[in-house]
């Protein structure tokens, strides 16, 4: 279902426009538009950053392991899976890589960046793309899942986001996150990212009940190289010395060595451990009814 920004009621996802009040989303650049206003920039991020994303994402470990542990926990904890919303989809990268583990599945994509959609929409002709703001999501238990990766640590207002994702999800219906943790880790990157803050495990777990999402399974990951990622943080400071691109790019050998490292991460979480510690954090959730 849409809940309509026009009268706030509710009618059939799959109608243009509102049975009673006639509103419909505009335009941008071929895709609907909820939040057509903020579709060319806004404080959370830089759209020029999507070039660089889409260009280098795939050759880097971290966003390749962060798809398998991705595809890893759809398929573990959601195996049924025919429906499925990206929040804060970027170039498509994890589109692409849940198009691929569930071909059958409705793959929607939300970017509330216009140039984020135009890379989205060339890697994953299949999904459907909107543009949306996070904050005033307009579906209504419409999904199976709902998934934000790395996005909600953008937003200051976050618990929004979280009860959105609940809103968007049917009954039973599940969450999916991955966020930046270990406050102590903030540097001159988390600055320049637009990130607003990095989680512990106790704010994310408190944010995500006080939503109506109940915990399923929540673990740490880039945990073996975090002290080396701890050291690299802490020399990165100042972000006028910042490198950007420094963080995607590296020798092959070091990139295929980090990437085996946490597929070894992987296995463990497969056999059951939750990681205290890491980089990151994957918390899956499902939606807590009365």
């Amino acid at each position: 279902m849409i809940r309509c920004p026009g009268c706030g009621g509710l009618h059939e996802s799959r109608l243009e426009a509102c049975p009673a009040c006639g509103f419909r989303p505009q335009v941008v650049e071929d895709h609907p538009a909820w939040a057509p206003a903020l579709a060319f920039g806004n404080e959370g991020f830089e759209p020029e950053y999507f070039e660089n994303l889409a260009r280098l994402e795939a050759g880097n470990f971290w966003f390749r392991a962060r798809n398998a542990l991705v595809v890893w926990a759809l398929r573990r904890y959601f195996p049924g899976l025919r429906s499925f919303l990206e929040v804060g989809c970027g170039t498509g990268y994890v589109t692409s890589g849940v198009a691929h583990a569930f071909p059958q599945a409705r793959l929607v994509g939300s970017e509330i960046y216009a140039a984020g959609l135009r890379h989205a929409a060339r890697r994953v002709p299949q999904a459907a793309f909107v543009q949306m703001d996070a904050r005033d999501m307009p579906y209504v238990d419409e999904f199976d899942v709902a998934a934000a990766f790395d996005v909600v640590e953008h937003i200051a207002e976050d618990e929004a986001v979280l009860a959105n994702l609940r809103r968007a999800v049917r009954p039973g219906g599940g969450v999916l996150l991955t966020v930046p943790q270990h406050p102590s880790l903030w540097s001159a990157s988390d600055e320049y990212a637009r990130h607003v803050r990095r989680y512990t495990a106790r704010e994310i777990h408190r944010k995500l009940r006080a939503a109506g999402l109940e915990v399923v399974r929540s673990t740490s990951f880039v945990t073996l190289p975090l002290p080396a990622m701890l050291v690299s943080r802490l020399a990165q400071r100042d972000l006028a010395t910042f490198d950007p691109a420094g963080e995607l790019t590296m020798a092959k050998p070091l990139d295929r060595a980090l990437e085996a490292v946490l597929a070894v991460e992987r296995a463990a979480i497969r056999a059951g451990l939750s990681l205290p510690a890491g980089g990151s954090r994957l918390v899956v959730a499902r939606r807590s009814d009365p």
